[in-house]
């Protein structure tokens, strides 16, 4: 190994350097200030849990992305966390046990096997905020509006609001009987949105005329708000839930439209994303000039009846790297350059010192033998003897 070697990071793990890492501490400070005014109480997941209770409920994909190993006092498998959700859902059904809804926020690093092509690398800083307990519409436009807010807070000047509802296909495959083979090539179709593979698929495999017609519109079925217009008269035959779904979405854009003004909505009745894990509503946010949605979250009920005790939930999470990269805001040069202690008066200037910092001041100390440039170290002013006194002053 040259020693060019060890500074080499494994692919998809990044170091934090200033300013970067201070704009996600302060970044990190205002969103949890933010859920804590909005009633959300913080919990820490630790970073290792046991692999049948990590993985429990969550479907393969998270199970492939589980770092896993070896616990050397009980012999058991255990995983680090690739996804803050499942364990928060763990503590509301099992530590937490609460009888009403309880609101949990959260900002933990995650360590996923493999990068994720849309998310970048493999050790996000999670952040996000989960609702449990409540299974009405409040709930989801309570998580909605926080999203949006969180995006408000780190600094985007436009959203783009994607909404779906994976109860509209459910419902559809539901009323069909389909093999899980056909089910499985349903679905990707559907996915890709290609109305042709829909109805070929459909074609061969579905005898209801009525059902038929509304899986072979749902892949075109994407648009503003007034969509659900053509959505309502699409499934105007259908099954009950769909019914049910559209007024769901339909009271979701109408409350959504009260927020931030800078918010565009999108109606996406054939986005499958979560297929395995929502049970809802689900929404992504998007800000021009990322390729991917910085937000993602949706209704996942009764994830916690692995733990022996189901419940509603609603929520969203973000990468609090990428979050911080919305601004490139410097962090501000306010400090005082304070002198090495080799001069006389030492103790004084300790003591003037230690007030400044008390009173909220950054104050750098320069070391003895030190040549710096204060500015460098976020510095405007500096401390100087005046007579008997240490003053703050300008910098020359």
């Amino acid at each position: 190994m040259t020693i060019a070697d060890r500074w080499l990071l494994p692919d998809g793990m990044d170091e934090v350097l200033p300013p970067q890492a201070t704009r996600m501490e302060t970044l990190r400070r205002a969103l949890l200030d933010l859920y804590y005014r909005w009633g959300y109480d913080l919990v820490m997941p630790p970073p290792v849990e046991f692999l049948d209770s990590l993985l429990t409920g969550t479907g393969t994909d998270l199970d492939l992305q589980t770092f896993k190993l070896t616990d050397q006092l009980t012999g058991r498998m255990m995983g680090a966390s690739a996804d803050v959700t499942p364990q928060v859902a763990r503590m509301d059904a099992h530590s937490l046990k609460h009888r009403g809804p309880a609101r949990l926020c959260y900002c933990s690093h995650v360590l996923r096997a493999k990068a994720d092509q849309h998310q970048g690398g493999r050790s996000p800083v999670q952040v996000g905020v989960e609702l449990f307990g409540h299974a009405g519409l409040e709930a989801d436009l309570e998580i909605l509006r926080l999203a949006l807010a969180s995006l408000v807070t780190a600094g985007s000047q436009e959203i783009h609001l994607a909404l779906g509802h994976i109860g509209i296909y459910r419902a559809l495959v539901e009323a069909c009987a389909l093999s899980r083979e056909a089910e499985l090539a349903l679905f990707e179709a559907i996915e890709r949105k290609s109305p042709a593979e829909t109805e070929a698929l459909v074609d061969a495999q579905i005898d209801d005329p009525a059902v038929a017609r509304m899986i072979k519109a749902l892949p075109g079925l994407h648009g503003g708000r007034d969509m659900l217009d053509e959505a309502r008269a699409v499934f105007a035959d259908g099954p009950a839930p769909l019914g049910a779904a559209l007024d769901q979405l339909q009271a979701l854009c109408e409350g959504v439209a009260h927020g931030p003004d800078d918010v565009t909505l999108y109606v996406d009745l054939a986005d499958l994303r979560g297929y395995q894990y929502h049970t809802g509503m689900m929404f992504a946010a998007y800000v021009p000039g990322y390729g991917q949605a910085l937000v993602k979250g949706g209704r996942y009920d009764d994830t916690g009846r692995a733990f022996g005790r189901a419940r509603p939930a609603t929520g969203f999470s973000m990468d609090l790297k990428l979050l911080a990269t919305l601004t490139e805001q410097q962090p501000p040069c306010d400090g005082i350059w304070a002198p090495a202690d080799e001069t006389a008066g030492a103790s004084e200037l300790d003591a003037v010192v230690a007030r400044l910092r008390e009173a909220g001041e950054r104050v750098v100390r320069a070391l003895p033998g030190q040549h710096a440039d204060p500015v460098e170290h976020r510095c405007n002013r500096r401390l100087v003897r005046l007579g008997d006194d240490w003053q703050v002053s300008p910098l020359a």
